[in-house]
């Protein structure tokens, strides 16, 4: 594949990421996969995704600041097992050899999609969970428990990352939150955390396909500005459909190869 070819489907793959994204979420399983269909590696691909994909975090974040008025200061803690996990999480790609990388990509796909299926199972339970959560005594419990929980997820982050916006979703509901924009800020400003270390790492220890990060940085930034109004368009329920189906079919052909 020439050079132009492969840098106008890293763009489409990301400007479609980045469309995804801004309705529904799950956009890494449509742009990590096309790195690897690209002929990368898998640990550069993954490294060069979390890179690329990262002013996305920024920006939602950024969208979701004023949510975050008026939420509990100690729930700014989740910060730090966000920071330390994101790090733990990229060393440990680092150190997974390519080839075992390589056998775990389609179990981590099709978990990361399966996920993404329960999305819709997970938010109606966090309003219930949340409310019993609310009781200030099993709340206490509950934050020190997600605190650990956040450490697990952000090294999952930083190692793969995909699926990870609804496993903080959950945790902020067994905590107590019930309000979903509040949920959704603080969610974006741990994923910047979490990516933003690994990100970081990636760059240090020279793990990141730059060419393609690039390509795909314009290409989230312009899918997610130009590309949602076509998702939007399309109704969230085909983008979903969209990104399960790009999910399991690069599942199991990765399981076939």
């Amino acid at each position: 594949m020439d050079g132009a070819s492969h840098q106008l489907i890293s763009f489409g793959a990301t400007f479609l990421a980045g469309a995804i994204n801004s309705v529904a979420g799950g956009g890494t399983l449509v742009s990590f996969p096309a790195l690897i269909w690209l002929g990368l590696p898998s640990t550069i691909a993954n490294a060069t995704s979390t890179v690329a994909i990262w002013p996305g975090s920024l920006g939602g974040m950024l969208g979701f600041r004023k949510n975050l008025q008026g939420m509990e200061p100690r729930m700014y803690a989740l910060i730090a097992p966000s920071l330390i996990g994101g790090v733990a999480g990229a060393v440990l790609l680092r150190l997974t050899p390519t080839s075992l990388f390589d056998r775990l990509v389609p179990l981590l796909i099709l978990f990361a999609t399966c996920l993404f299926m329960a999305q819709d199972a997970v938010q109606r339970v966090l309003g219930r969970v949340g409310q019993a959560g609310a009781d200030p005594e099993r709340g206490a419990r509950w934050f020190y428990t997600a605190l650990a929980f956040q450490l697990v997820v952000a090294l999952y982050g930083g190692y793969f990352g995909a699926g990870l916006g609804i496993m903080m979703l959950a945790a902020l509901g067994i905590i107590g939150f019930t309000d979903i924009h509040q949920m959704n800020g603080l969610k974006n400003l741990l994923a910047l955390c979490i990516n933003g270390v690994a990100a970081m790492y990636f760059v240090w220890k020279g793990m990141v396909y730059w060419p393609d990060v690039v390509v795909m940085a314009i290409g989230a930034i312009a899918g997610g500005v130009f590309g949602a109004g076509l998702a939007k368009r399309l109704g969230r329920m085909t983008v979903r459909r969209v990104v399960i189906a790009v999910g399991l079919v690069m599942a199991v052909k990765l399981f076939l190869k």
